[in-house]
Parts: C-alpha cells; sequence; structure tokens
C-alpha cells in the first residue's frame, strides 16, 4: 500500500489524536477518582505522545494494513517503545519526577510501560488504522486548503506556546505526577516563577 500522506494532514492528524488522548486520560481519572484532572505536563488539551503514537502507526505501519495481526503488533512494539521513551525523557528532563508509574501492575517494565496498557495501545491503534484515519482523511480532503493552513499554523503556535512555557514550568500535581518528595524537591530547587 504506497499511501502518501501530506504535512497538512500529519499535522491535523498530530492535534486530533493528542486531543482524543487527553479526553481520554482525562475521562478515565474522572471515572476513577470523580474529579476533574489536567493530565499530561503541557497545560493546553492535548497529550503529545498520542499524536507522536499516531502518526508513526500510521506511516510506519502502513504495508502491514493487509496483515491485521502483524499490524497489531506493530502497534504494541511502537507504542511501548513510545511510551516507555516518553516516560525516560520526561524523568531525565524533570529530576525523577514521573507522569506515570505502572510499577503496581502486572507485567510491566520499570513502571514505565505495563501490559494492560500495551493492550490498550494495539486496540487503540487498530482503531486509529482501519477507522479513523480512512474517517479523517476524507473529512480533513474536504477542507479548503486556505482553512486548513491557518488553523494547522494556528495550532502549531499554541503548542509550541505551550510546549515553551511547560518546559519550565510543567504541570505537576495530584493525578498528574508521582513521586511526591521528589516533586517537592523540584519545586523547591527551581527559581521562583518556575514550576507549579
Amino acid at each position: 500500500m504506497r499511501k502518501r500522506y501530506s504535512i497538512l494532514y500529519m499535522v491535523m492528524i498530530f492535534f486530533v489524536m493528542s486531543l482524543l488522548g487527553w479526553f481520554w486520560e482525562v475521562g478515565l481519572h474522572l471515572a476513577a477518582e470523580g474529579k476533574f484532572v489536567n493530565r499530561g505536563f503541557l497545560r493546553g488539551p492535548w497529550l503529545p505522545i498520542y499524536g507522536v503514537g499516531s502518526i508513526i502507526i500510521i506511516v510506519f505501519l502502513k504495508e502491514l494494513r493487509r496483515k491485521p495481526w502483524l499490524e497489531f503488533g506493530g502497534i504494541i512494539l511502537l507504542c511501548g517503545g513510545i511510551e516507555y521513551a516518553g516516560s525516560w525523557l520526561l524523568e531525565q528532563i524533570y529530576h525523577g519526577i514521573k507522569w506515570w508509574d505502572y510499577s503496581d501492575y502486572a507485567w510491566n517494565l520499570n513502571g514505565r510501560i505495563c501490559a494492560e496498557g500495551l493492550l490498550a495501545f494495539g486496540i487503540g491503534g487498530m482503531l486509529i488504522v482501519y477507522a479513523a484515519d480512512p474517517f479523517l482523511e476524507r473529512l480533513f480532503r474536504c477542507i479548503p486548503k486556505k482553512i486548513l493552513v491557518p488553523l494547522c499554523l494556528g495550532l502549531l503556535f499554541l503548542f509550541c506556546t505551550d510546549l515553551f512555557f511547560s518546559a519550565s514550568n510543567p504541570n505537576m500535581g495530584a493525578g498528574i505526577t508521582a513521586n511526591w518528595t521528589k516533586v517537592a524537591k523540584y519545586q523547591d530547587d527551581v527559581p521562583l516563577g518556575h514550576g507549579n
């Protein structure tokens, strides 16, 4: 399958999936804890790990569309790698603070990924590949470029602004980060105006 994706489509997929991932995680926390929590280290309603994962599986696994079991396995491997790398990177940048910890889950690897999460990524990824991607591709083709280009540029501006601000002032707190002693130490060590 030799499908090509435009840059505009990739930008829109990134934001749609980042937003859906944010709704998913906020909804799970709301159902489990009964309260709204803005999930993730950014301030806006997006979780870029979902957008990046979606783009990677759409682009890099497109040759497996006719082999669903291989696609499912590939999604699990790619998304597991992205989640593990994201967890490790955030911990390095923010002095050991964890934004997620699966240590209490069965079949986890260093608390960064777990079998339950990988299975959810596999199922979600299959829905993205076989349902969301074709639907969104048709939808975005209907939007004129004179609307799509400014929309993409506006979203990228907002996202980059959030990323720049959150790099020195990450979203932390109950339901967002683990390691409360490390969060407190990080907040004490960071100059005034940085940290939460």
